[in-house]
């Protein structure tokens, strides 16, 4: 299921317009993505949990001429699913 499947699922299930759907999902990663980059979790409960999760810096080694380079520390968006979830994907 892509975006646009996603967002045709929503419309149908709610009886709106695919326009509407559209707007809501958009504001609701939105404000996933503002609560994240502002350091926030995102708790669902029944559903998941979104948060940041901080990479320190590491050596690599590049695939191509198998020299050693630097990887800077970075920081990346994680998901965890809820029981809730894991349970209606085990049925």
């Amino acid at each position: 299921m892509n975006k646009a499947d996603l967002v045709q699922a929503i419309a149908d299930r709610t009886g709106g317009s695919k326009s509407e759907a559209q707007k809501h999902f958009d504001a609701f990663t939105e404000a996933i993505k503002d609560a994240l980059k502002s350091g926030e979790d995102v708790q669902i409960t029944g559903f998941g949990k979104f948060y940041v999760q901080e990479r320190a810096a590491r050596e690599g080694i590049n695939p191509q001429n198998k020299q050693k380079i630097n990887i800077p520390a970075s920081k990346v968006p994680k998901f965890t699913a809820g029981n809730a979830l894991k349970d209606a994907i085990k049925q």
